[in-house]
């Protein structure tokens, strides 16, 4: 997979996205709803050169964004966790918190969910809230209390847990939808739901036009270079409004054709 080459104001806007953006869901012990982020100028900000996939540029923000809150400091990122040979999984990030006097390990991502029956779909309808959730709190934030981790790091025995889970919820205002609140048992923050979406055999009924995002723009929205949508046919679409509204269209047969 080719890098992708994304600008300092492309990357500054998405920044202060993830600074100011509440989470998808209420925060507990575990989840994070009060982000631990300042706004960061652009002369703080460098060209983005690397994997194109969102969650690649959302990761390497956000650690820009833990270097410069002076409460923090990264104790290392991207740690690979292994047991005679074979990688078992990898941490996002374990950060020293020196106003808790503690370490704590955080995973981060950014997600977009499309409300299909009662269960909340990525565009890869692969993907779905419930299981990625699940996933993030059973497995991904327990590799640091298995023996594994302890054994190889012992200087980091009892860190503390924190998932950052950024992004926006879709619903389609053409059906009669009944809009959870929780995801297993975990409230959905409301303001997040915040974008529409269609299959492709309902868009004629979008009364605005619409401009095609590209993925470093998916949470921030259209620039002045956004090209007008010009053909729906066969693809998954994220999209803006001139009214602002964010829409994906999807092929008629999602989410079943996974």
């Amino acid at each position: 997979m080719p890098n992708i080459y994304v600008d300092v104001s492309t990357l500054s806007q998405f920044a202060d996205w993830i600074a100011t953006t509440p989470p998808l869901l209420h925060g507990d012990e575990i989840i994070v709803e009060h982000l631990p982020f300042q706004t960061l100028c652009a002369e703080q900000m460098q060209t983005y050169t690397g994997n194109p996939r969102l969650g690649f540029i959302y990761q390497y923000l956000c650690e820009q964004l833990f270097v410069h809150n002076p409460s923090l400091s990264i104790t290392t990122t991207e740690l690979q966790l292994s047991d005679n040979g074979r990688t078992i999984g990898e941490l996002d990030f374990i950060l020293y918190n020196h106003q808790q006097e503690r370490t704590e390990h955080w995973e981060v991502a950014i997600k977009f969910y499309l409300l299909h029956g009662d269960k909340w779909y990525g565009p890869n309808a692969i993907d779905r809230l419930d299981k990625k959730l699940k996933h993030m709190l059973e497995r991904q934030l327990q590799h640091t209390q298995s023996d594994v981790f302890i054994r190889q790091y012992p200087q980091w025995k009892n860190l503390s847990q924190h998932l950052l889970m950024q992004g926006r919820l879709y619903i389609n205002p053409f059906e009669n939808q009944v809009v959870p609140t929780h995801c297993e048992e975990k409230r959905i923050n409301s303001s997040q739901i915040a974008g529409y979406w269609c299959h492709q055999n309902q868009a004629n009924k979008i009364d605005e036009k619409l401009y095609r995002l590209d993925k470093p723009l998916w949470a921030t929205g259209k620039t002045q270079d956004s090209s007008l949508l010009d053909s729906i046919q066969g693809k998954i679409l994220h999209c803006q409004g001139e009214s602002g509204r964010f829409w994906f269209i999807v092929p008629n047969d999602w989410p079943n054709n996974i």
